[in-house]
């Protein structure tokens, strides 16, 4: 468990993360919807801003965010290198981050990125039951 990435001022629901999606850019509203997957994973998932992107929890445990660049944006995972990925979404070389990244005109295979956000949820409670 001393592994887990912890965030302990996550809560349920965080204005300053409602506020980040109300800004009207394009590309926060094409992540919106899997952050919205991401906050129905559970009654346990907390929520804030972490380096000024949308991160998700369980309790304090970290376990997936979603953020816009210029030309994509990205729903990521932060044990994602563990995730089991058949349809080959995952990208990134470090050791436990991996990211789908988005682009406009390129729908992701959206039950794909369903799987991996269960996935993710489950990965981080077991990891919390000191399972992983």
């Amino acid at each position: 468990m001393a592994d887990l990435f912890r965030l302990p001022s996550a809560v349920r629901r965080d204005p300053d993360v409602d506020a980040w999606f109300a800004q009207g850019d394009a590309l926060r509203g094409m992540v919106q919807p899997w952050f919205e997957e991401l906050r129905g994973c559970g009654a346990d998932v907390r929520e804030l801003l972490h380096d000024g992107h949308p991160t998700v929890c369980v309790a304090d445990a970290a376990f997936a965010y979603v953020d816009a660049f210029a030309a994509h944006a990205n729903l990521g995972f932060f044990y994602g290198a563990a995730l089991e990925d058949p349809a080959g979404l995952l990208q990134g070389v470090g050791k436990r981050m991996r990211h789908v990244k988005l682009h406009w005109g390129r729908p992701p295979d959206a039950s794909a990125c369903r799987d991996l956000i269960a996935a993710a949820y489950q990965d981080i409670r077991l990891r919390l039951k000191g399972g992983a």
